[in-house]
This record gives C-alpha cells, sequence and structure tokens, in this order.
C-alpha cells in the first residue's frame, strides 16, 4: 500500500469489498440470525446441544476461526523493534493496560448505571485490547505497519497473561472498593483466564506456528504474498457466522429492547474518541513521527471484540446480556474507526517529518 495516496477518497477504495461493507455484512448478519431465530423451531436448543467450556459448539468454532488469521499475520521474530523503542513502548502498554480499562470502566458506570449485564459486558469489552482490525486501520492511515504488527503480537501475549487478573479486579474488587454494587459483577477471575487461554492462547499458537513453519518451509515472501490473503478474509467470515448464531439466541432482547442497545452504543462512542484523540495528542507531544503516533492511537483506541465476545459467552451464556454489549462493539467500532483514519491523514500535514 502507498503512504503517499492520502486522499479521502482513497482510503475506502483500499478496502476490498469485504472490509469496506464490513458494517452492511454484520446488520445483515444481525437480520439473519434474528430471522433464524424466530422461524427455525428448537434452534437455540440445538445450538446449545455440544458445549465447549460453556459455549456451544458452533460458536465455539467460530470464535476460534475469527482468531487464527489475525494471529498467523504477526512477525513474532520483530518484538525487539518495539521493545527497544520505549517512547512507543511505554505509554503503548499504559494507554492500553492502565487507561483503556479505567476509562471503559467509568463510561460504563456512569452511562449505565442502571444496566448491570450491559455495563459488565463494556468493562469486558475495555479489558480486551487491540489484536484485529486495527491493523487494518493503522495501514489505511498510513501508520508503521512492523510496529503496529509487534504490539498487536505484545498484546496477545499480554492478554493470556493479564486478562483474567484485570478482569476480576475491574468486575468484583474495585466496584466494592468504590462502594458500588457487587453482586451483579461477581466473576470468577479463572474462568475468565480459562476462555482466554482457550480463545486467544489456541490461536495465538496455531498462528505463532503457521508463520514459523510456512516461513521455514516456504520463505516469508511467499507466506507474505501468498499464504496470508488466503486464510485473512476467514477472521470476517467467523466473526458473521458467529453473530448469526449469537443474535439467534439473542432475537427477543434485542427486539423488545431497542432502546438498551442505543445506550450501549453511547459508551463505546466516547470510549473510541477519547482513547483515539487522547493518545494521538501523547505521540505528538512526546516527539513520536506520524507513523507511529498513528499506531499508538489506533492501538489504543481498538478493541479485540472477538475476544470480549468469546469471554463474555463463556461467563454469563450467549443469551446475556454481556454477550450483547460484547456483539455491539463491532458495529459501533467499525464505522467510528474507519472514520478516524479519515481524521489521521488530515493531520498528517501538521507533523513537518514522515515517511514518504
Amino acid at each position: 500500500m502507498s503512504h503517499t495516496d492520502t486522499r479521502p477518497d482513497g482510503v475506502v477504495a483500499k478496502l476490498s469489498a469485504l472490509d469496506r461493507f464490513l458494517p452492511v455484512w454484520i446488520a445483515a448478519a444481525m437480520v439473519a440470525g434474528l430471522l433464524a431465530g424466530r422461524w427455525i423451531p428448537g434452534l437455540g436448543t440445538a445450538l446449545n446441544a455440544v458445549a465447549v467450556d460453556g459455549i456451544s459448539l458452533p460458536i465455539a468454532l467460530g470464535l476460534l476461526v475469527m482468531m487464527y488469521p489475525v494471529l498467523a499475520k504477526v512477525r513474532y521474530d520483530r518484538l525487539d523493534t518495539v521493545t527497544r523503542d520505549r517512547r512507543l513502548l511505554l505509554p503503548s502498554l499504559v494507554l492500553n493496560w492502565l487507561i483503556g480499562p479505567a476509562l471503559m470502566f467509568a463510561l460504563a458506570w456512569l452511562l449505565l448505571p442502571d444496566l448491570p449485564e450491559y455495563r459488565t459486558g463494556l468493562i469486558i469489552v475495555g479489558l480486551a485490547r487491540c489484536i484485529a482490525m486495527v491493523i487494518i486501520w493503522n495501514d489505511l492511515a498510513c501508520g508503521d505497519r512492523e510496529a503496529a504488527a509487534v504490539l498487536v503480537a505484545l498484546n496477545s501475549v499480554f492478554q493470556v497473561v493479564m486478562f483474567g487478573v484485570l478482569g476480576w479486579f475491574y468486575l468484583s474488587v474495585l466496584p466494592g472498593w468504590l462502594g458500588l454494587a457487587t453482586t451483579d459483577l461477581a466473576v470468577s477471575g479463572w474462568q475468565i483466564a480459562k476462555s482466554v487461554l482457550i480463545f486467544l492462547g489456541i490461536p495465538l499458537v496455531a498462528g505463532y506456528l503457521s508463520r514459523r513453519l510456512g516461513e521455514r518451509a516456504k520463505g516469508r515472501e511467499w507466506y507474505e504474498s501468498r499464504f496470508l490473503p488466503k486464510v485473512g478474509p476467514i477472521a470476517l467470515y467467523g466473526l458473521l457466522f458467529t453473530i448469526v448464531i449469537l443474535f439467534a439466541l439473542q432475537g427477543h432482547q434485542i427486539t423488545s429492547r431497542p432502546l438498551d442497545v442505543a445506550r450501549i452504543a453511547l459508551p463505546l462512542l466516547a470510549y473510541f474518541a477519547l482513547m483515539w484523540a487522547g493518545s494521538y495528542l501523547l505521540g505528538k507531544a512526546i516527539g513520536l513521527s506520524y507513523e507511529r503516533t498513528t499506531t499508538l492511537a489506533f492501538t489504543a483506541a481498538g478493541n479485540n471484540f472477538e475476544l470480549a465476545i468469546a469471554v463474555a459467552i463463556a461467563t454469563f451464556g450467549a443469551t446475556s446480556g454481556q454477550a450483547l454489549a460484547g456483539v455491539v462493539g463491532p458495529l459501533i467500532e467499525v464505522p467510528v474507526l474507519v472514520g478516524l483514519v479519515y481524521v489521521s491523514l488530515a493531520l498528517r500535514g501538521r507533523f513537518a517529518h514522515h515517511r514518504p
């Protein structure tokens, strides 16, 4: 992808048809799920007949399928290129693992004080840091591709280690310290960690082995130019398949409480705007280049909604409000971050020096 084409009309044109119309496909998947849930008798019972860690087998397969291609793209041998750059690494860790979860926690409690299930679902979204579509947004905005891939790899590893601990802290411990209601937020840290190990750990190992064995057998050029383009779209197919199944099980809640869905969208909009703008200003202030400032902003603002959906389903059930909050996530994140690509390109001229 050229880093010289910053025209707004060129941004969307660079996306594949599948990526470009992703919000449309997601909406269509929602409608298909709703209709299937209404028209196919006994569908819910059939979907839950076989379960993996409390998740119906079709949903579990969909979640694993959507995670694998993204993790297969990561260049695991380049972690040191970012770990040596403390101006990028330290702010990224602080934004992703301190500020991001805390901000979502605050917004969820501020805007959804009377909807505990949705509030909990949003907190889980805040804990699930970027490892997926953020690479696309970063590339469209002409960010640093290598830095984005490395930060994604770092977040992937860190999530396996810390997601369960942070989930326990934000869902059980912190509300108690602040005198907030905790009865509806009780959740096992180990249960969340187990979900992460299954639905992130398995595709993470598979992605690492794919790259290592693929490059060893046929080289990096073949792996990235031939193999990855073939498996890449599978992630979105997995996402759409999962959404169809989720909405088949969630149909009654969605159609009976549309106002609740709108209320879930409000804190998500605020979260994406605040995280991206704050990260962008921080990158500019500490002297990062345009490319790395853009990477910092998008990796901090983006969330791994696949993991959030997986954890919500495994912990609270496929028909829970927490799962619904996770499903609403990509519907808000996709159009908002596409819009922020345009904003980022418009601000590019404010940097005195950037890569050609």
